[in-house]
């Protein structure tokens, strides 16, 4: 199959759910154009409590349209942008990618992966038993968070549904995902 963006999404105020959009215009090194967790440093309300300096390695949300099937086939009524992401992708092993990989979007833009989507609280607040339908466990017992990764943005451009995804991964050994 072949990797490719369904859907994009953005929203001004932090709310949970996010707008569906005819595009967005990536912009490199702080994110979104026009989305509230754009900049160089956190916009994650949370974070910024803790430390407002950190870099924002969460400036593009991204969460792969398959998941939102599997949990439509559990009972939910999710749609892309309605967990918060920036770009719902089909045909990419998002939670598989090494932490560095690099997702050339469309013509220009490419969003370099920081990390998993820590779940929180919200989620339940939208759709009670989402959350932990988006957690799981792995064969050793392992945490399994299934609610997307974070990217930076490398290079900006616009993002739109059709758009192919071609991954570049960097360098062996890899380093697996961990939440940021």
């Amino acid at each position: 199959m072949n990797a490719s963006v369904t859907a994009v999404s953005c929203s001004a105020a932090h709310t949970f759910s996010k707008a569906n959009q005819g595009g967005i215009h990536l912009v490199a090194g702080q994110g979104v154009e026009g989305d509230a967790h754009r900049g160089e440093t956190v916009r994650h309300r949370s974070r910024v409590a803790q430390d407002p300096t950190q870099p924002n390695l969460r400036q593009v949300h991204l969460i792969h349209a398959e998941l939102h099937d599997e949990l439509r086939a559990a009972g939910f009524t999710v749609a892309a942008g309605q967990m918060g992401e920036n770009i719902t992708t089909r045909g990419v092993d998002l939670l598989g990618l090494p932490t560095g990989a690099r997702l050339h979007i469309g013509g220009t833009a490419i969003v370099e992966v920081t990390g998993l989507r820590n779940p929180c609280a919200q989620l339940d607040r939208f759709q009670p038993g989402l959350m932990a339908a988006v957690l799981g466990r792995d064969e050793n017992g392992g945490l399994v968070r299934k609610a997307g990764v974070m990217g930076i943005v490398l290079a900006g451009g616009e993002v739109r549904p059709g758009d192919p995804i071609v991954i570049k991964l960097p360098p062996e050994p890899h380093r697996p995902l961990e939440r940021v």
